[in-house]
């Protein structure tokens, strides 16, 4: 089995890239390395299997048309995972030709070259950003995700739509998941957990938005891992009973399919930040700020779908997760 992964170095990537190794695969991986964070952490990721002989690295952009040729016609991979994303929603605000770079464009040569050389799943990266001003919790896939908050959402609808049309016109099997706030070991230095810990230590001041009522569906990293590996085994097919005149969002009758990945718990940000400081046994400095422009106040994941398909429930609380995500900060930023 040959699975060509996107993103290899990134936070959720490096996971897969690793659990697919154990299983006995063949992984080609593929990341352009790009300093939107700083890219030595993508380099420590990479350490860890880039001498594993099942695996080939390219330092490479998915937005090269040439460059996603030559790889997928020499690897010709059964499956694919496509990871890789110009990330962060504020971001998005200030320097948004990026994410159509990568996330429109990156990802259609994704999707070409995979009709183009006949793969048998794709599985790609959406996000519960979608759900923009969908205030109805939780949000389901089974929900209307059209009107996005930023462009970084935007993008992600985009992916699903440019997906199921590939899926109807051509039959080729994708899978789109909503990841909801992935955090934990390796986790992205742009991201709240990894920014709260390191001013924690540093006596700096965290800033709160939305003066901390924010709610988030926080997902531990092992359990997204789970959930990729689960769908990937299993390719969507048809939906027989699917209705025209009353359209599903979430399934088709071509072989696509939406799935949320969540721990399905809501946490109030404060309660995070609480169970933090406990965890390092130090107070945070805090300055309390009105929400941002582009942010969504609560999420919250349905999971039904998952669970019923792949019998796969998130369960890691955040308690676990903050001590295991601390554990490897101090062994990785050498703190005794």
């Amino acid at each position: 089995m040959k699975i060509l992964l996107t993103g290899s170095s990134g936070f959720i990537g490096s996971a897969v890239t690793i659990a697919l190794l154990d299983r006995g695969y063949e992984v080609i991986g593929i990341d352009n390395h790009n300093d939107y964070y700083d890219p030595s952490i993508k380099k420590a990721r990479l350490d860890r299997y880039l001498s594993h002989p099942a695996f080939h690295h390219y330092q490479e952009d998915i937005s090269s048309v040439d460059v996603m040729d030559s790889i997928f016609n020499k690897y010709k991979p059964n499956k694919v995972i496509n990871l890789a994303a110009q990330a962060g929603v504020r971001y998005s605000i200030e320097n948004p030709s990026a994410y159509i770079k990568s996330n429109i464009i990156g990802f259609f040569n994704v999707i070409e070259a995979c009709k183009k050389f006949s793969v048998s799943h794709l599985v790609y990266a959406s996000s519960s950003s979608v759900y923009g001003s969908n205030s109805c919790l939780p949000f389901s896939p089974h929900h209307s995700a059209d009107h996005p908050l930023n462009l970084y959402a935007a993008t992600k609808k985009s992916n699903e739509l440019i997906a199921h049309s590939y899926s109807h016109i051509f039959g080729l099997p994708t899978t789109g998941l909503r990841f909801f706030t992935v955090y934990g070991p390796w986790g992205r230095p742009d991201m709240a957990l990894y920014k709260f810990t390191k001013a924690i230590y540093n006596g700096e001041v965290i800033e709160i938005f939305n003066d901390g009522n924010h709610r988030r569906d926080f997902t531990y990293i092992d359990d997204v891992v789970e959930g990729i590996l689960r769908v990937l085994d299993d390719p969507p097919t048809h939906n027989s009973n699917w209705d025209s005149s009353n359209p599903d969002p979430a399934t088709s009758s071509a072989p696509w399919r939406i799935y949320n990945i969540g721990n399905s718990n809501s946490v109030n940000l404060m309660n995070y930040i609480t169970i933090l400081e406990r965890t390092i046994g130090k107070s945070a400095i805090k300055k309390y700020l009105n929400i941002q422009n582009g942010d969504i106040p609560n999420t919250l994941s349905d999971i039904d779908d998952l669970i019923t398909k792949y019998k796969f429930q998130p369960r890691t609380s955040v308690e676990v997760g903050i001590v295991n995500f601390i554990e490897w900060y101090k062994k990785y930023h050498q703190i005794s």
